[in-house]
């Protein structure tokens, strides 16, 4: 009898240990579940399932496996030491599946003990609507270099099916809309994305929304990817200057390079504690030494420093500049 009861407190522990380990897991996910809407055939269609290692012990994604073809999910990161973050993107497949579709996706966690959280996606892909291509990709430019990308947007059932706005949540982008085809059951249009000189450096992941007059499932995403990159950069981004004592003063470097010739025609600062060496000459690298002279009062410092350029659109890079200033 006392063997039969050990034997009940000791498995009813192992399922309590194992349900503790599975909500450990979920607790790092940031959402479970994802509904892509309603898409068009060939459409992109990604979404990212982020986590967060918030716990001392390091994490290992030893796998992760769907319950549909419609779905293929990947990891970003196998490993996640403390506070480090990482994903399961889940890709739909528009191109090959029709209709509703729903996946669950499986993460198989094995370290620092095993757990099993499920992901789930769910989305509608229309037969009548194709775009091609299936996302505007405007790959790598420089930062003030403008772009444009052609999409084909295919519609076939109602001869006076309509699109009736373009709409997105950046102004980075300018949509026009041309209608090329309208026949018997079959519509189409040209849509020219434009990508503006505004546009900042720094990855573009955004989507148009296209609107339609559908009485049902009016608006259709099409997603646009891309990377503006500063034609001029400053390293180190963050300058550490260090814990100083009042009054003590010390000289660190910056490092500002171009892809062309340029000047550094000023260095602002709000900090006064701070004081710049520039050259009037035009190169593609230049060095700036950083004098800082620590106030009389005890605290953290950042500040920051903004180097001025002669390149088109008054090009200009910033670092943050960062220092201690000890108690006297």
């Amino acid at each position: 009898m006392l063997r039969s009861v050990l034997l009940t407190l000791l498995l009813l522990a192992i399922s309590a240990s194992g349900a503790a380990a599975q909500e450990w897991a979920k607790k790092m996910f940031k959402t479970s579940n994802h509904d892509f809407g309603s898409l068009a055939r060939g459409a992109k269609a990604e979404f990212a399932f982020e986590l967060t290692n918030s716990y001392e012990e390091d994490v290992h994604i030893a796998g992760v496996r769907t319950s549909c073809g419609c779905t293929t999910p990947t990891i970003t990161k196998e490993w996640l030491k403390t506070w480090e973050k990482g994903a399961i993107v889940a890709e739909f497949n528009t191109r090959s599946f029709l209709g509703h579709k729903s996946a669950t996706i499986t993460v198989t966690i094995d370290k620092p003990f095993f757990a099993e959280v499920q992901l789930t996606v769910e989305g509608f892909i229309r037969s009548d609507v194709v775009f091609d291509p299936g996302a505007i990709d405007f790959g790598e430019l420089d930062e003030g270099t403008p772009a444009e990308r052609l999409v084909s947007v295919s519609y076939a059932g109602r001869s006076d099916w309509q699109i009736l706005d373009v709409r997105c949540a950046s102004s980075c982008f300018e949509v026009e809309l041309n209608e090329r085809q309208r026949t018997t059951g079959r519509v189409t249009y040209d849509m020219l994305v434009r990508l503006l000189p505004s546009a900042t450096a720094g990855y573009i992941h955004d989507e148009l929304m296209i609107v339609t007059d559908d009485q049902q499932m009016r608006s259709i995403p099409l997603t646009i990817e891309g990377r503006v990159v500063s034609p001029l950069s400053v390293s180190p981004a963050s300058l550490f200057l260090g814990v100083l004592a009042p009054g003590q003063r010390v000289t660190k470097q910056l490092v500002v390079r171009g892809k062309q010739p340029f000047k550094v025609v000023g260095v602002k600062c709000a900090d006064g504690c701070f004081e710049f060496k520039t050259t009037a000459e035009s190169r593609n690298l230049h060095f700036i030494p950083v004098t800082y002279t620590a106030s009389g009062t005890p605290g953290k410092v950042a500040e920051t420093i903004e180097i001025q350029t002669d390149l088109g659109n008054g090009l200009s890079a910033a670092c943050v500049a960062t220092a201690t200033i000890a108690q006297p």
